[in-house]
Parts: structure tokens; sequence; C-alpha cells
């Protein structure tokens, strides 16, 4: 699957602007890119100032379309050679531009096709690849962290470095198929299973950081719950300095889930304002109330309000590992009574909001590893590990059992190909395709 024509694309968002810049890459890309260029050369790595052609026929060379910079590559980000054509962002001048590099010979790129072809080319492993399109999408400083670790290598080091011990484990039994009629072990079952199950160990740690990964990601999902008229929608304005949900007297007024997103230093926080917990006879209400319990189980962080002008009971909430701040809200109103560590805030008056805003992050900060420990966030690469452990608790259950060397190998080549899908070791056109069609056009 290694290509063998031109590509040619804008890499700059649509739309106008200063400047924009087309890219071509492949094996043709310089001379189709001299075609279309004043000059008859491009020294490597160094910006030429030049005009754009839009007919290659020397008997029109006149044919004006911009001036700009071209530089060329010769081993650019695909692995081929680059040339990156920038000029004035005029839509006309782009798609012109464009449209007489096709002319040329060049083809228009497919979405994610320059990653694709890097990839290829042995420039970065598939894990890599797919941190691209996270560093492109991210949006806060958190995500943007999480994107360049996984984009230096730090998440593809601890990968192949289970994939190295999973191909010493490997090779030691297989190495005794080959003596099998001397019933000859070289691998030490012990040993085998000790190792096995600091594999595992390995991978329930990387497999139990994606809920803390995926929601740097994502957005850390946070669940606004509470008896109707504690002030859930309140609160959420308040939080986010809009009137973004309803806020009225009368019970029941929230039936459905409102999400808005808080980006708070650096980590976006993704709130779900719910319906008011309580037995009701209205069917819609009661659909709002199964959402609500929904988003419970969903959210990582639930702030439950409670109104401070009542009576203190005990919430009756089926919490499964999420971080639970209980919030007084309505302290303008009477003096907050509740459990200890409680918040007392008012979402009418803005007091107590800030200490919210800490108690919120430092939750989040909590569940984080800590130093330079590495974080999942891809879902893919969780089902993968999940299926790699798997498989390696099968080869420790034959050990165990006392199963012939060449089954327990079986499930091993089956951790090992399962953890090939992350990198790239393995990858069928199905998969790439899948990764590489949510990048843009010009990636």
């Amino acid at each position: 699957m290694q290509p063998s024509d031109t590509i040619v694309a804008i890499a700059t968002p649509a739309g106008v602007g200063g400047i924009a810049v087309v890219r071509l890459s492949g094996p043709d890309a310089l001379s189709i890119a001299l075609a279309h260029l004043s000059v008859s050369a491009l020294p490597p790595r160094r910006a030429v100032y030049c005009r754009f052609l839009q007919s290659a026929d020397p008997a029109e060379r006149e044919s004006y379309l911009d001036d700009g910079i071209a530089i060329y590559y010769p081993c650019g980000y695909t692995g081929e050679p680059t040339v990156e054509l920038s000029c004035h962002g005029s839509r006309y001048v782009q798609q012109a531009l464009v449209q007489a590099l096709v002319d040329s010979g060049a083809r228009l790129a497919e979405p994610g096709e320059y990653t694709l072809r890097a990839f290829l080319h042995g420039r970065l492993n598939l894990s890599q690849a797919e941190a691209v399109a996270d560093l492109i999408d991210a949006v806060t400083p958190a995500q943007h962290r999480l994107a360049v670790s996984q984009l230096r290598g730090g998440y593809a080091d601890r990968l192949r470095l289970l994939r190295q011990q999973l191909l010493d484990l490997t090779s030691l039994l297989e190495l005794e198929l080959d003596f099998s009629q001397e019933d000859v072990e070289f691998a030490d079952r012990h040993e085998l299973r000790r190792l096995l199950a600091t594999l595992d160990r390995q991978l329930a740690t990387l497999i139990d950081s994606f809920a803390a990964g995926n929601a740097l990601k994502q957005g850390v999902p946070v669940a606004i719950v509470g008896a109707p008229n504690a002030g859930k929608s309140s609160l959420l304005n308040a939080l986010l300095g809009d009137d973004r949900a309803i806020v009225s007297d009368v019970p029941g007024t929230t039936r459905d889930t409102i999400e808005e997103l808080l980006t708070l230093d650096g980590i976006t926080f993704r709130f779900i304002d719910t319906a008011g917990l309580r037995r009701t006879a209205d069917a819609v209400e009661a659909q709002g109330v199964e959402r609500s319990l929904r988003a419970l189980r969903q959210a990582r962080l639930v702030l439950y309000v409670h109104d401070a002008s009542t009576p203190w009971r005990e919430p009756q909430l089926d919490l499964q590992g999420q971080q639970l701040i209980v919030v007084l809200n309505k302290s303008d109103l009477a003096l907050p009574d509740g459990p200890a560590g409680a918040l007392a805030v008012s979402a009418r008056t803005g007091d107590g909001l800030d200490r919210l805003r800490d108690a919120m992050l430092q939750a989040v900060r909590r569940a984080l590893p800590q130093g330079d420990e590495v974080l999942l966030s891809n879902v893919r690469h969780r089902d993968a590990l999940l299926r790699v452990q798997e498989a390696l608790r099968q080869a420790d259950d034959g050990l165990q059992g006392g199963m012939p060397a060449d089954l327990v190998a079986v499930d091993l080549r089956d951790a090992l190909y399962h953890l090939g899908t992350i990198t790239g070791e393995v990858a069928t056109d199905d998969v790439l395709g899948n990764i590489f069609s949510r990048f843009c056009i010009g990636k």
C-alpha cells in the first residue's frame, strides 16, 4: 500500500485570510510545482519568492495568478518529496492554484492522506498518527498536553515495551515446538506466569487511565442533581455566566438534560443539568428523571445541589466511583445546614462560586495520574488493550492447567495481534480508512 502518485490539497482552513498554504506531496511534487512557478529550481528547505502561474504551457508563461513563497522538502512530513506554496488567502487564488496543479498531474488528496502517507513511510506509528488529529482538535491546554505527549511517543514507548515482553514470552514457547520430540521446556512455567501477571498489571494501569484521559479529551462529565427547585439550573447559569437553562419556581421545570461546556484552568467540564430527582406521575417528567439517573451513572463528578433553606436530607444516590461535591445552594436565604465538607453557595449573588470551581478542579486533579504516567484517551486503543488482557489471561489459565506450549502460544500471538493494531504493526485497509477519514483534507 505504498502510494505512487502525487497529491495536492489546501492545508489551511477554508475561508478568506491573509495567506493560504497549498501542499503537494509525492514523487512528482517538485516537477509539477516548477511547471507553475516563475523560477526554474527550488533549493531544498529554502523559502523562494516567486510568481505562481495558472498555466504550465510555455506559450502562456505570463498567466499570472499570484506572488508567494515556495518551499521544497526532499523528505517532508509525509516522508516524500513535498512542496508547500504560500499564496494570498483569496478563495479564487487557492482554488485556481489547486486546479492548475491537478491539470499538471496531481490528484486531490483524500481526508487524512498526508498523515496516512507519513504512517506508511514510517514517519509515525499509528497511535502517533491518531495523536495528530487530537492535536488539531485540541482547544484547551489539557487536551494539547495529552495530544503532544502521545505524539512525542511516550505512549508508543510503553506499548513497544509491552510488545517486546510479549515477543520474548512467545519466542520461548515457540522454541519448545522445534524440540517437541525431546520433550524439552525452555521456559519455566512459574516464571512465565509471573511475567504474565506483571504484564496484566501494566495493562490494567493503562486501561484504568482511560476514564481520566477520555475525560480530558472530551470534557469531564459533571452531573448536577438534586431535588426539584433546589436551584440546579440557577447554579448552572451562574457557573456559565449566562442564562442557558430555564429557571422557575414551579417544580419540575427541567424535563430533559441540558449540556454545556465550561473551561477552568485548562480543563473542560461538560455540565449536565438534570431534572429534579423525585417520584412523579407526569410521564414526561418521569422520562426526564430517568435521563437524570442515566447522566448520573455516566458522570465522573456529581454536584448534589440542596436547597439550604430546607432541612438537610441525606441524598439517595447510587454512586459508582463518581466524586461527589455537596452544594448547599440559596445560602443567602438561610444559614446552611449540611454534612462536613459541603460548600455553601448562592447562585443568585455569586457567593461561594469560586470555592466551588476550586473544589471541582481539585477533584479532577486528584483523579489524574501523577508525574509522567501515560494516559489512555482513545476508545479504539482501550478496546484493543482489553482484548490483549483477555488473551493474556487465557494464556495464564492455560499455563496453570498444564496446557501444551503450542496452545498457550496461540493466546500469546492473539495478544500480540491486538497490541499491533494500536501501533500499526497490524493494520487493515478498513482500519486505516476508518482512522484517517476523520482528518481534514489538508492533513
